[in-house]
């Protein structure tokens, strides 16, 4: 059963724009190449269905994804038959891909309220894959329909929601003309998890190359380096702390979790209070969401701001400037993956 409604997977690809798809038969392999996708920003990722016994790979990569992340979806790719749809979708796929559009796979998935992105190749697909429910279609294969496909569909169907796979590059040039084109993801599969990356073990590339396919696609859509506020930080005695922070989930139904060093409190909404549990002459800290962060050190530094160490745990990456705000509040930079 999929853990995940169908607008929350429409909306995270949304989101990223980018979907890293990878067949692997080896589960403890498989594994790796997700977590190196999650670390790198990518939390929707697209096993393909290209091996024998490969639903029972998946099986097993999605029960250890869902416990070990709360916010990483995982579906399945190369889907071409409705019993193969529901078969991972039993299994725990919280989407469905296929490389042709099948009404049929369409019906199973609405069903059972899963986003189906079918492959298609002309606008009359397009328009019936979207009067069967499909919010994102998949533009398949992309090397044979290039950017100025989806450019021209969408001059008279500016609505639609289009994702190329198969043609394109991890290159800031290929990402960028299919974006700026109009597609609102890419897909992205060897060309991403490199065959000669996962043989040699270097997850940490796949990573850093994740990375940086989400920052072309931020830089072509034009988001903004400084994107808000992420939260803000009041430091307090340990004791004080706990009850400041149980006061919050108390009073406004916030979720409280402790980490080491503070609690952070959050609602549904954007943003979050962090409790720090020690005491400080300064009484808060700001941190400022950024889109990219090395080109907010850099921007910064060209303002003749100084930086202290950047830290990087968990999915984030933080760096505090050296000198407080003129109310003597700590700022720091949050890029979050």
């Amino acid at each position: 059963m999929a853990k995940f409604m169908k607008h929350e997977v429409i909306g995270k690809i949304l989101e990223i724009g980018l979907v890293p798809l990878f067949y692997n038969g080896d589960v403890e392999v498989a594994k790796k190449i997700v977590h190196a996708c999650v670390k790198g920003g990518a939390k929707v990722v697209e096993f393909t269905n290209r091996g024998d016994f490969a639903y029972q790979v998946f099986s097993e990569l999605a029960k250890w994804c869902s416990k070990e992340f709360d916010d990483v979806i995982l579906g399945v790719g190369s889907v071409i038959d409705p019993m193969t749809a529901a078969l991972y979708i039993n299994c725990g796929a919280n989407f469905v891909v296929s490389p042709v559009f099948n009404p049929e796979i369409a019906k199973i998935c609405n069903r059972r309220k899963v986003p189906y992105m079918p492959g298609c190749g002309t606008p009359s697909e397009i328009s019936a894959a979207e009067e069967m429910g499909c919010d994102i279609i998949k533009i398949f294969p992309g090397n044979r329909l290039k950017p100025e496909f989806i450019k021209s569909v969408r001059g008279p169907c500016s609505w639609v929601n289009l994702m190329p796979t198969g043609g394109v590059d991890a290159t800031k040039e290929s990402i960028s003309s299919w974006i700026k084109a109009g597609a609102v993801a890419v897909g992205m599969g060897s060309r991403l998890v490199r065959k000669d990356l996962v043989a040699a073990g270097d997850f940490d590339a796949i990573t850093r190359k994740v990375e940086d396919c989400i920052r072309w696609i931020r830089e072509a859509r034009g988001t903004p380096l400084f994107l808000g506020v992420e939260h803000a930080g009041i430091y307090l005695e340990e004791k004080v702390a706990a009850e400041t922070a149980d006061w919050y989930a108390k009073t406004f139904g916030f979720e409280k979790k402790e980490g080491r060093l503070a609690y952070f409190i959050s609602g549904k909404g954007l943003g979050r209070i962090e409790i720090i549990k020690t005491p400080s002459p300064i009484k808060y800290h700001i941190a400022i969401r950024v889109s990219n962060f090395e080109a907010a050190c850099e921007y910064l530094r060209k303002m003749g701001i100084e930086l202290e160490e950047p830290q990087t745990s968990n999915g984030y990456k933080i760096v505090f400037l050296k000198d407080p705000d003129p109310a003597g509040n700590r700022v720091c930079l949050v890029y979050t993956s």
